[in-house]
C-alpha cells in the first residue's frame, strides 16, 4: 500500500538534482549469521556436556540452569541482530540536505535542510576522539552517525563538510561535456 507521501517522494526523486554526497550508515556487527550459529552450537554443546556431568554427580537442577543460560544468550543475540536493522541515509544536493533515519522497528523519520544554512557542531573528547556530530539549522539540532566509532565519525564529518562546501559554492559549469 502506498501513501501520497511515497508517490510524491518518487516524483521528486525522478526530477532530483545531482547528488553531491550520499551515505548510508548502518551499525557494525562483527558476527554474521554463520558465526552466530557456530557460537550457539559450541555453547550448547559445552553447556549440555557440563550439565550432564552435574547430572551424574546428582546435582540435576544445574542441567536446567545451563539450558536457561543458552536460551538467554540466544535471546540477547537476537535482540542485537534486530537492533542492527537501523540505518541513516544522508544525501546532499545543491539545494537540500536530506536525512532519513530508519529505526530497528522500521519507523522512518525524515528531515530536510537547506545546505546553505546548515552548520555542523562537534563534541570531541581529548582521550576518545569525536563523540557526537550534530546538524544545526534554524534552532533545530539533529544528531548524526550515532552508532559510528570516533574514527568513522571523523571520516564521515570530513566528507560531509566537503559536500556542504560544494553545495555552498553552487553548481559548476563545464562546457566540455
Amino acid at each position: 500500500m502506498s501513501t501520497g507521501n511515497e508517490i510524491e517522494r518518487r516524483d521528486c526523486e525522478d526530477q532530483s538534482e545531482a547528488q553531491i554526497f550520499s551515505a548510508l550508515l548502518t551499525p557494525h556487527r562483527s558476527l554474521n549469521r554463520t558465526g552466530f550459529l557456530a557460537v550457539m552450537l559450541f555453547l550448547s554443546a559445552v553447556s549440555f556436556v557440563t550439565g550432564l556431568v552435574f547430572l551424574m554427580m546428582g546435582a540435576w537442577p544445574v542441567l536446567g540452569f545451563f539450558g536457561l543460560d543458552v536460551l538467554v544468550i540466544w535471546w540477547a543475540f537476537k535482540v542485537n541482530f534486530r537492533a542492527a536493522r537501523a540505518s541513516e541515509e544522508i544525501v546532499v544536493t545543491p539545494s537540500e540536505l536530506r536525512v532519513r533515519r530508519i529505526s530497528h522497528r522500521g519507523q522512518v523519520a525524515e528531515w530536510t535542510f537547506n545546505p546553505l544554512w546548515v552548520r555542523l557542531d562537534l563534541e570531541v573528547d581529548e582521550d576518545f576522539g569525536l563523540e557526537h556530530l550534530y546538524l544545526i539549522s534554524r534552532g533545530r539540532r539533529l544528531q548524526l552517525a550515532g552508532f559510528l566509532g570516533p574514527e568513522e565519525k571523523t571520516s564521515f564529518y570530513n566528507g560531509l563538510v566537503e559536500a556542504l562546501n560544494a553545495a555552498k559554492r553552487g553548481p559548476t559549469f563545464n562546457p566540455i561535456r
